[in-house]
């Protein structure tokens, strides 16, 4: 009876591993966020979310922080696990730019509010997941949809409409996958949509003669 429940208990793991997605289970159409192509402000309330800070290369260090995000996640009761009412994970680099080996990620998955305590840790991969909670206000946003190497060219066209609308960033880089590689296989970089994010305040020289 134990080896057919531990046998079990394997199964469920795979499955959650297929499953889940750096992004929502299955990940939104482009059709239903091409309207975020086009850069933009919002206004955003707090997110809590569980946290995992891990210095190196997103590329090498990603994967890792949100495999163990996604374990605490999974392991907490009362929160979405799928559906309209499940928030896709992030991530902010305060220090980007320069070596991205030497970067700081905070790597985030937004939790309910009525989330108190954190699960039990594995000790898997040394990784600390904390509870915390992001502050927003007002931001600017733009879908990437391809690779995440390609992002340069999208980043420079949000920056370029903050700036004419008389902002100015305020805040780190911050992405949101909306859909990305699965925890198990990388699946088409090209299908990759990615919410490009900063915090923005006015301009001191808005509105300046």
């Amino acid at each position: 009876m134990k080896i057919l429940m531990l046998l079990v208990a394997l199964v469920v793991v795979v499955l959650i591993g297929v499953i889940v997605r750096i992004g929502s289970p299955r990940g939104p159409r482009l059709a239903d966020v091409a309207h975020l192509r086009e850069p933009h402000l919002a206004t955003l309330a707090p997110q809590k979310v569980l946290l995992v800070t891990a210095k190196g290369d997103p590329n090498t260090v990603g994967k890792k922080a949100f495999g163990r995000l996604m374990r605490a996640y999974y392991a907490l009761d009362g929160v979405p696990k799928g559906g309209p009412s499940f928030k896709p994970p992030r991530a902010r680099w305060p220090n980007a730019g320069g070596s991205p080996g030497e970067w700081t990620g905070l790597y985030a998955m937004p939790v309910p509010d009525s989330v108190t305590k954190m699960p039990p840790g594995d000790g898997k991969d040394g990784l600390e997941v904390a509870l915390a909670t992001w502050e927003y206000g007002e931001v600017a946003e733009i879908l990437h949809v391809g690779a995440y190497s390609a992002e340069e060219p999208t980043i420079a066209r949000l920056k370029g409409f903050v700036s004419d609308q008389g902002y100015e960033v305020a805040g780190p880089h911050e992405e949101e996958y909306l859909r990305g590689p699965g925890m198990l296989f990388a699946g088409d970089p090209g299908g990759y949509l990615t919410l490009i994010r900063y915090q923005v305040r006015k301009s001191a020289s808005a509105g300046a003669p």
